[in-house]
């Protein structure tokens, strides 16, 4: 219903943020990550990517500083027993980089840090994350006429395996994440690394 939100920032704490679109205060649930992000914008014209969540109990409006932020959100609550608290309580604790490096590398101690998420619940995010975006990141075989010989190298990098399998964690598509990473140089062995610079380009 909701993409985003673009207009002026009337109130913030920790965990909320109003938004005064033609005099109309619409409140926001956001991560301690993005309300960071707002600390010197009161009064000043911003935009929040959202998402509205229908529940028995209420209707929800959650802010993201980024599309990115927002991905992540719609994929951690797509993980059996997630819900939109505990994806918040994630990316108030961890960018969408870190998620996605965690999630590549099977670092179920960094998502575990996040309040609210023990080890088991760490675990199900890797398992149902990293399995079905590497899945739909290399299901098949790469169409060899759509990419360059540079961008099919990659695959047999396990670097720049695991940043394909953390970017596609945070939504991106097959061929967006082939195409942002040929041009990343090989020799790079760090997929936290490969990710960020990824990240920087797609931001563009």
């Amino acid at each position: 219903m909701f993409y985003y939100l673009n207009g002026e920032l009337a109130y913030r704490d920790l965990s909320t943020c109003v938004i005064d679109c033609g005099g109309v205060g619409y409140k926001l649930t956001v991560s301690f990550l993005t309300s960071e992000s707002l600390l010197s914008s009161l009064g000043k014209q911003v935009k929040l990517f959202t998402h509205l969540a229908v529940r028995e109990d209420g209707i929800e409006l959650f802010g993201f500083g980024s599309y990115e932020e927002k991905e992540c959100f719609n994929r951690l609550t797509s993980v059996s027993g997630i819900g939109p608290k505990a994806a918040m309580s994630i990316l108030s604790t961890m960018t969408p980089e870190k998620l996605a490096v965690a999630i590549c590398t099977d670092d179920k101690k960094a998502i575990a840090k996040a309040p609210g998420i023990g080890a088991k619940s760490a675990a199900r995010i890797i398992l149902e994350l990293k399995d079905k975006m590497s899945s739909e990141v290399f299901a098949g075989s790469v169409d060899s006429s759509a990419i360059s010989s540079s961008a099919q190298s990659f695959v047999s990098n396990s670097a720049f395996s695991e940043a394909a399998e953390g970017l596609a964690s945070l939504g991106y598509d097959k061929s967006t994440v082939m195409s942002v990473l040929k041009g990343i140089d090989t020799s790079i062995s760090d997929a936290g690394e490969i990710i960020r610079l990824a990240l920087k380009k797609l931001m563009r």
